[in-house]
């Protein structure tokens, strides 16, 4: 309760706030509408004029940005076919030909009310499971955290594919990013080359917009066309029907309880949420047949998913200093840029900026409904802007950005270097976000378990005598295992 009243006492005393939730969100559905415009770009691009906020201000406007984004996407997705984040994919199945078989505006309906059906729920178990969760990570040692962040590198590698080696390789590119510069425990440079300019390690900042800007820039720019033809949108109804709604009950359920548990998982995100809820769906459904086909219960498996996911994924992110996914990933590197250090002891020290989060993240899922509905004829329009127009700003803020952070040509350098290095990574289908986990995650495993190392003076068995830390290193081998046991079942089978 001390955290509701805290919000809401943040919010008021600071009315600002408001304003930029309901900026954040509409900016942020701006990036999701747009195909390769991502939310985490969003919250990317925005990170640096944040800096001459207030911690709960800035922190408040990076959340809306989130949760603009991710909802944003499923306009494109029903209306192009085409997904405008990679979490709305799975509402092609069904939002597409919807669209097509003319009912775009039905879509888009029970879409945005899916989006905050699922963001609601999201809310309550964020403001409700967070304190809990955070009361137990007290009990956390350097032991059990260095545990828990190969807990996680492990998750994220496992669902990066069938192919576990490229996910491998892409979360120990993040871990060698941040190994770059000074070592803060013995004063030893590491990757430096002799370059003083890296002593001081690679920006956060100028890597995050380096991965999620520019290479997606490299990505399209070949490509660079005119959107499609739109589809006709007609009416947009704020409230899907009870006609349509009725038997629902089981879908919006589900797909929530999916999107939140998933949320939680360290470094899984909303593919895999939307997926697992659209499949859990359609595999008990009454008439799986329909799904495919323009079925009203597949898009809101999928949306509800996509944002129950965004509270989830910000529950490991503010108790345990674990990312739930990319995004909440660039969220902790915001908190660590604002001073300000994830984990258990935010509940006791910070109580003003995590009811602020908490209360922000609720009313942000309020506004986006009603702002989503209307408008949604502008957003539309904007689909319409050819994308040749629109990556030369997004470069230009990105350099903006990237150099006001420090004042700093250099890492303008490491902006565009990481680019070219995640553009290599993406032509051979190595995937980016375990790179920003690896990034995060590798500096929580090295710091805590070389901490630990020092404390026994080498003594490494506390760690398997610990039981927490045990439970998350077999987990963490299970989840390496399942892939390779996938594969062997397939190779079997089709033997």
């Amino acid at each position: 309760m001390q955290f509701i009243i805290a919000g809401f006492q943040g919010i008021f005393n600071e009315p600002i706030i408001l304003v930029y939730l309901i900026f954040g969100i509409f900016l942020g559905m701006v990036m999701g509408a747009i195909p390769g415009l991502t939310a985490s770009l969003a919250v990317t691009l925005m990170l640096p004029f944040t800096y001459s906020m207030t911690h709960t201000a800035g922190i408040s406007l990076l959340v809306a940005l989130y949760v603009g984004g991710i909802s944003g996407g499923l306009i494109s997705a029903i209306l192009l076919n085409i997904p405008g984040t990679p979490s709305s994919l799975v509402t092609c199945f069904d939002g597409g030909p919807m669209a097509k078989n003319g009912k775009a505006g039905l879509a888009l309906s029970l879409g945005v009310f899916a989006s905050f059906v699922g963001g609601i729920v999201s809310a309550v178990a964020l403001i409700f499971i967070s304190p809990l969760m955070a009361k137990l990570a007290l009990l956390f040692g350097t032991w059990e955290y260095a545990a828990m962040g190969i807990f996680g590198l492990c998750i994220v590698v496992s669902l990066t594919g069938e192919d576990t080696a490229k996910g491998l390789i892409a979360a120990i590119v993040g871990v060698i990013l941040k190994m770059v510069g000074i070592d803060s425990l013995s004063n030893v440079p590491r990757f430096t080359f002799g370059a003083w300019q890296l002593s001081a390690g690679l920006s956060l900042l100028a890597c995050l917009m380096g991965l999620f800007a520019m290479t997606e820039i490299l990505m399209q720019v070949r490509d660079l066309q005119e959107v499609s033809t739109i589809r006709e949108s007609g009416k947009v109804p704020m409230f899907p029907g009870r006609e349509v709604l009725k038997g629902t009950g089981k879908v919006f359920a589900s797909s929530a309880l999916i999107g939140v548990g998933v949320g939680i998982l360290p470094g899984v995100g909303q593919t895999t949420s939307t997926l697992l809820a659209y499949t859990y769906n359609k595999n008990t459904s009454k008439h799986p047949e329909m799904y495919g086909t323009g079925c009203a219960e597949g898009v809101i498996a999928s949306e509800t998913a996509n944002n129950a996911t965004c509270g989830g994924a910000l529950i490991p992110m503010l108790c345990l200093g674990v990312p739930g996914d990319t995004v909440t990933a660039i969220l902790m590197g915001a908190f660590i840029v604002h001073g300000i250090t994830p984990g258990p002891l935010l509940f006791t020290r910070n109580v003003d900026l995590v009811g602020v989060v908490f209360i922000g993240y609720l009313l942000c899922n309020i506004i986006m409904y009603v702002m989503e509905w209307g408008l949604m004829k502008g957003f539309i329009n904007l689909l319409k802007i050819p994308m040749n127009y629109l990556y030369p700003i997004v470069l230009l803020m990105c350099i903006i950005g990237t150099y006001s952070t420090n004042n700093r040509v250099f890492d303008c350098g490491v902006f565009l270097a990481v680019g070219v290095l995640g553009y290599v990574l993406r032509k051979n289908k190595i995937p980016l976000a375990p790179i920003v986990l690896g990034y995060v995650l590798g500096d929580t495993v090295e710091t805590n378990l070389r901490t630990a190392i020092v404390s026994t003076q080498g003594n490494i068995l506390p760690w398997f005598s610990r039981p927490i830390s045990v439970a998350f290193l077999i987990a963490g081998v299970v989840m390496l295992c399942l892939p390779l046991l996938r594969s062997y079942k397939k190779n079997r089978k089709a033997a």
